[in-house]
């Protein structure tokens, strides 16, 4: 262990020493598990009986969204760029669409897009091809398999083309700790998890999503704040507890892993074990404050969970809105 994890946080707790992280490797990969040419890596734990499961978790029929809006930036921290063209802006009379009369009764509105998600800001899905580690990707795949002109050819986000649908648990650390967040450079330990699992009278099975609330949602309501380099987040310790429960997906208020990381030679790895090692899919930067007052407010701390990643041919993820169903 290096310094950078609150030392606060770890006194009394068993910690992972790096050789231990980079054994994870191998001691919780998932190559070969469901075939030399699987692609969806985790996501093979949501079986039909787990959408079924997940559909008899809606009991009050209301839905909530788990994402940030996308909006025009104002400063150069938001990562996304955005267009709007009007169509009745002046010269439109000169580019007529085929089959329309050139009218001034009729108009419309139309954007071009430019995004970035991939960072701190925008709510996005994570796939297997989004991070490498010694030059090779998840189930041995080499990184060579992503072109810089047409994308990768493997683990690409197309490989959920089909929706994630299954059942989402929501684990709130921040409540479990009794602090409106948890500061930047706190991570999130297994006993955590499992104290979470205990006040709110739920447990993680094989084939959920668990999302996990630190309280940033709230941070950056409040105060417009995107998180920089320093964050709390998922700690490594975490990696084999998430391998046994059999997660199929993991979601957090941040970009996932804490920061710093703690380990010298790791900078983020709970991405680089998740996605490579054991194929596990990843959903970053989630708005659950909505989320976390509405299982307060119902007492239900489970629900069905919708994400449906855009079919972009060979991206490593997709901007995304996932949508729980209490």
């Amino acid at each position: 262990m290096t310094a950078g994890v609150d030392a606060g946080m770890t006194a009394g707790r068993p910690m992972p020493t790096q050789d231990d992280v980079l054994g994870y490797f191998d001691t919780l990969s998932n190559w070969g598990r469901w075939g030399d040419d699987d692609e969806l890596g985790t996501l093979n734990h949501i079986t039909d009986d787990v959408r079924l499961a997940a559909a008899r978790a809606v009991r009050h029929g209301r839905s909530v969204s788990c994402a940030w809006e996308v909006a025009v930036p104002e400063d150069m921290e938001r990562s996304t760029t955005t267009c709007p063209c009007a169509a009745d802006m002046p010269g439109a009379e000169h580019m007529p669409a085929p089959g329309f009369r050139n009218d001034r009764r009729w108009g419309f509105s139309s954007e071009r897009l430019g995004i970035t998600f991939h960072g701190n800001t925008l709510t996005h899905l994570d796939s297997p091809c989004h991070i490498f580690w010694d030059g090779t990707m998840y189930n041995g795949r080499s990184h060579s398999l992503v072109d810089p002109a047409t994308g990768s050819a493997w683990a690409a986000v197309t490989a959920a083309a089909n929706g994630i649908i299954t059942r989402g648990v929501l684990l709130d650390i921040a409540s479990v700790r009794d602090v409106p967040w948890l500061e930047p450079g706190q991570g999130v330990f297994p006993d955590d998890l499992e104290e979470a699992e205990r006040r709110q009278g739920v447990r993680v099975r094989p084939g959920d999503a668990v999302l996990l609330r630190t309280g940033y949602g709230r941070v950056r309501h409040e105060t417009g704040a995107v998180s920089g380099f320093t964050q709390a987040g998922w700690h490594a310790s975490c990696l084999p507890w998430l391998h046994e429960r059999e997660v199929a997906l993991i979601g957090a208020d941040t970009p996932q892993d804490v920061q710093p990381s703690g380990y010298e030679d790791v900078l983020m790895p709970v991405h680089a074990v998740s996605l490579v090692a054991m194929g596990l899919w990843m959903l970053d930067n989630c708005d659950l404050e909505a989320c976390a007052t509405t299982a307060a407010e119902l007492g239900q701390w489970d629900f069905h969970l919708a994400v449906v990643p855009i079919r972009f041919a060979g991206t490593s993820g997709s901007p995304v809105n996932p949508i729980a169903t209490f």
